[in-house]
């Protein structure tokens, strides 16, 4: 930055930090209770944490039981006394707080916490928000107003998002002609400052559609488009200013279409009012603003855009962190302040064509725009400021007699939603960061606060320790560290690119046989089965040859002969095939995902997942051999050495489901392997054609000849010879219990000729369930139960198939439900818009619709979507309610999409009906009490138990999977303990004295 230039604004910000001196936010105002309660906060991180977490339930505690637990239970530390500071914001008030009964108390916290809430927002009331709005012109600051409750779930919810605007707009429109307008140095007296309308409205897009997403860009535009057009009419009609804003990431990309398409539409294309919001704290900011400014002179359009830092930072890095994404938003602080004035320098230079709103509470990026502004000669009628309303006063009005163009932020509606906006604003402000917390609480010192960010940066990095050398486990010497493999991100249009051209380009070569694949040689037979798109019997994707007992016999002694040399090869050399396979598979993702969408009909992400997850397996198991190759020294006595080691249990028969038809089959197949067990695979066969994917992927990473051996089969044919095949170790399966059950009583008669004890290995369904609180947060329980429940068509063996809803919150729960999962699209899978498709297979399909049926005898069906195509396995998505624990419907696993509502008195009672099935494999929870989550966590007795999120989707290493009961038998795959499953422990000990002489080795401690 220009010296000369970076002295004016440090000039300007000192002028600035003058004329507010001795005042304060009153969020950080200490006669206040807020602003002590926040001193508190900024002091002691647990109470911070806890406190906006009650923030953020609070407006659900609705009863003085619910309130008074609530506090105990976020409050009450080893004393059992809630904080002083949150009853009175101010001491320990002595004797006097031992007099107070829980009432009072009560009372007086619900209190403030609700002057808090109303604080930063104009009004609840469309009447009172009006009101807000005048009052505030009155004092020379215009608007712009944000209707709060963005969270919709359901095109019900989207439309009322709609209509309250439209409603507060009606209301608006009969009191701003009795407005004045705000003077200034334009040229129009009837405009604000002379050149802006009066009537100035921001929207959150997101919240007009409930099923954007961004897959599918184009259809989310087009539903968001539906609701934003009338609205938009509204606006223009009243000659207001309408500002679209710009959310989280995963719906940028949307945002910006959506404002060209508005913006371009030949209804509106002669109004210039219309502005889009950008976050400097994106790294791909700088872009999109080339980008926009370049369109818009292509164009020949004047466009606005609001600068923003951005709010959702701590989201976006974790969000991306846990993905394994790359991090989208700048990591250090000063990085987003840089490219907020690098970006406004960029717009004002482009005045003639945009106009520009600075919305910061910092004075030095304020002091920036200002000083910038009078360099490059920007006039003041194009460019304004924006504060948000019941923050950062001192700054506003500090502003306001040194710009006279400041327009305040203000959100209305009701309370629940504000809440959630208030914690962001209680996030951002008590952040280390903060610069209103560094202006107005720590006491920086001023030439810190104004120093160029650059030069901060700098600083920082100098500061900032050196990073520990990274790709190893620490104390495990030698073993890369294992990361997940990313999850597929659809804001970046490459990835959304890739799925319809691998399906176009496996669609231009399927059909033919897919042979056996046996001692390293195809092998063809006469006996074949059709594999065929389940949206589309007609589409048939190839012709499957069928293994029997000869195929069988020739496959068992390719893999005995293969064992005495591959249980002898080195685990780090069978590791290593399985890190090649890896890489192969990764570099074959999409191709493999398609693949699965047209076989087994998963969406693009559920599929995409799927491959990741068996990558995942590759890799982890990979790297546990590595660990468990290592012979372990056991005991310290001297005089003897006590060594353990591992050897593999021979040949693995690897039978696997349709459902997770690569990651499980190649899961299961990668631990045997690289055990040192050699495998005949027997894929289901309604996916095997993706079962062959990992012949090919074996094949291409060099995996030696009768090590891996791909037999699919008719069950009836060949299932029980392999099972009880004399020269078969171990069977290792995924399926239904039935069938798990049935293989455990096989595999436990011994056969002529069979010389150990065979090990199964069954993971085998489960009844799962999620139960809701009473105090739920809502917005994410009923969408995470969507997806538990529906994704994939509800066929998963952890999917929840019980929501169990604790009675006060049961209405808002279920109404909410239904009218999600009514909205959802159905059709085909590899369509990205649709949320549901079609069951695997007509067999499934039938199956499905009979259990529906039963649902139909038990209980009252609550939703049945029969909007479903004529063609093809679909199934009608079906809530069914009134539903008992001992029901069919609530006992016995349905592997569709079918979900049985259930109600529960208490808390208590519903982790009796959640643990009252035979199955233990997945669970979840939805509460914001802590007491409760802990219960959950002792008594909620699955395998796998998921606290306020879905319940489905465990990754491996992160969450090892699996349940017990009888849901399975066997370690959790993805764990530590899996792979000592597929092997024998030895331990050889040696006398190591000679002549009562023993050798002193590196670990003996003993000699004094």
């Amino acid at each position: 930055m220009d010296t000369g230039l970076d002295a004016r604004i440090v000039g300007r910000g000192k002028e600035f930090f003058k004329s507010i001196s001795g005042e304060a936010p009153s969020i950080f105002n200490k006669g206040w209770w807020t602003g002590k309660v926040m001193d508190w906060a900024m002091q002691n991180e647990s109470f911070k944490v806890q406190l906006f977490r009650f923030v953020d339930v609070f407006p659900y505690l609705n009863t003085s039981e619910s309130l008074s637990r609530h506090i105990r239970e976020y409050f009450s530390g080893e004393d059992n006394d809630v904080p002083a500071v949150l009853k009175w914001g101010a001491g320990k008030a002595d004797g006097l707080l031992g007099k107070l009964t829980s009432g009072i108390m009560e009372k007086t916290i619900r209190t403030n916490i609700e002057a808090m809430g109303r604080q930063f927002i104009v009004g609840q009331e469309t009447k009172e928000a009006v009101k807000g709005l005048a009052k505030l012109r009155k004092d020379g600051f215009a608007f712009t107003v944000d209707l709060l409750g963005e969270a919709t779930v359901s095109e019900e919810e989207a439309d009322a998002y709609r209509d309250g605007y439209l409603e507060v707009l009606d209301a608006i429109e009969r009191e701003h002609d009795k407005w004045k307008a705000l003077p200034g140095k334009g040229g129009d007296s009837s405009l604000d400052w002379g050149f802006t309308p009066k009537v100035n409205v921001s929207i959150k897009p997101s919240a007009l559609f409930s099923q954007a997403k961004s897959v599918d860009v184009d259809g989310s535009v087009k539903g968001i488009m539906s609701r934003l057009v009338p609205i938009y009419r509204k606006v223009m009609a009243m000659g207001g200013f309408l500002c679209i804003d710009m959310e989280s990431l995963k719906y940028r990309e949307m945002t910006l279409e959506l404002y060209r398409r508005l913006r371009t539409d030949p209804e509106f294309r002669h109004y210039p009012h219309l502005s889009i919001v950008l976050q400097a704290y994106l790294r791909c900011t700088d872009h999109d603003l080339a980008d926009l400014i370049k369109w818009a002179r292509t164009e020949r359009l004047p466009i606005a855009i609001r600068l923003v830092k951005g709010a959702y930072w701590d989201m976006e890095t974790v969000v991306a962190k846990q993905n394994g994404w790359d991090v989208p938003v700048w990591t250090h602080k000063p990085e987003s302040d840089i490219a907020f004035e690098r970006q406004a320098r960029v717009i004002l230079e482009n005045h003639d064509i945009c106009y520009f709103a600075c919305a910061s509470h910092n004075i030095r990026s304020i002091s920036s725009v200002m000083e910038t502004a009078h360099e490059l000669n920007v006039p003041d009628t194009r460019y304004e400021f924006q504060v948000l309303y019941g923050m950062a006063e001192p700054v506003r009005k500090g502003l306001l007699n040194v710009a006279g163009r400041v327009r305040l932020y203000c959100p209305y509606g009701d309370l629940i939603p504000g809440m959630a906006y208030l914690v962001r604003r209680l996030l951002e402000n008590t952040a280390n960061e903060s610069f209103l917390r560094q202006s107005f609480a720590d006491g920086t010192e001023m030439e810190r606060l104004l120093e160029n960010p650059q030069k901060t940066l700098e600083r920082e990095l100098a500061a900032k320790p050196a990073p520990k050398p990274d790709g190893f486990h620490e104390g495990v010497e030698g073993i890369p560290l294992f990361v997940n493999d990313a999850m597929i991100d659809f804001t970046v249009p490459e990835a959304r690119a890739a799925f319809p051209s691998a399906i176009a380009d496996i669609r231009s070569r399927m059909g033919g046989k897919i042979p056996l694949y046996i001692d390293g040689k195809d092998v063809f037979t006469e006996d074949v089965i059709p594999t065929t798109n389940p949206a589309n019997y007609s589409e048939k994707l190839a012709d499957i040859c069928q293994a029997g007992v000869a195929e069988v016999d020739a496959a068992l002694n390719a893999a005995e002969r293969a064992f005495y040399i591959w249980r002898d090869v080195s685990p780090e050399d069978r590791a290593n095939y399985l890190f090649k396979s890896a890489e192969v598979a990764r570099r074959k993702a999409y191709e493999l995902s398609a693949w699965q969408i047209l076989e087994v009909g998963k969406q693009w992400d559920q599929a995409f997942h799927d491959v990741g997850e068996g990558i995942d397996f590759l890799e982890y198991y990979a790297r546990e051999m590595l660990r468990l190759g290592r012979p372990r020294r056991m005991g310290r006595a001297p005089g003897e050495h006590n060594q353990l080691f591992y050897q593999p249990k021979g040949i693995a028969a690897v039978i696997s489901p349709w459902n997770f038809p690569f990651a499980i089959s190649i899961g299961m197949a990668a631990a045997a392997i690289v055990t040192g067990n050699p495998v005949v695979f027997k894929p289901s066969s309604i996916s095997a054609r993706v079962g062959y994917n990992l012949t090919e992927v074996f094949r291409e990473a060099g995996l030696p000849a009768g090590v891996f051996n791909f037999c699919p089969g008719r069950s009836s044919v060949m299932g029980d010879y392999l099972i009880e095949h004399p020269k078969v170790s171990m069977i290792c399966f995924t399926g239904s219990m039935e069938v798990g059950l049935r293989i455990q009583n096989k595999a436990s008669v011994v056969q002529p000729g069979q010389m150990q004890c065979k090990r199964v290995i069954a993971e085998m369904g489960g009844k799962n369930a999620i139960i809701i609180d009473d105090d739920a947060d809502l917005d994410e329980a009923v969408l995470h139960v969507l997806y538990s429940a529906f994704g994939f068509q509800g066929q998963k063996c952890s999917a929840c198939s019980r929501v169990i809803v604790v009675e006060p919150i049961y209405e808002r729960f279920v109404s909410r439900l239904i009218k999600a999962a009514g909205d959802i699209k159905i059709g085909p899978s590899e369509n990205p818009a649709n949320y549901m498709g079609p069951v695997a297979d007509v067999t499934l399909q039938k199956n499905v619709n009979e259990y529906i049926k039963v649902a139909e005898q038990e209980g009252t069906i609550l939703l049945k979507r029969t909007d479903i195509p004529a063609e093809g396995a679909y199934v009608p998505l079906t809530i069914v309610g009134d539903i008992q624990p001992d029901h069919r419907i609530a006992q016995e696993e349905i592997f569709g999409p079918v979900l049985a509502v259930l109600k529960a008195k208490t808390f208590d009672h519903a982790l009796e009906i959640a643990n009252g099935t035979r199955f233990a494999l997945t669970g979840g929870v939805f509460s914001r009490s802590p007491e409760h989550l802990e219960k959950a966590r002792r008594e909620f007795r699955v395998g796998n138990l998921y606290l306020n999120r879905n319940n489905t989707g465990a990754l491996v290493e992160r969450q090892p999977f699996g349940g017990f009961k009888m849901s399975g038998v066997g370690s959790k795959t993805g764990g530590p303990d899996y792979l000592l499953q597929f092997m024998d422990p030895r331990c050889v000990t040696e006398n190591t004295m000679r002549r009562g002489f023993a050798p002193i080795e590196e670990d003996d401690d003993w000699i004094a």
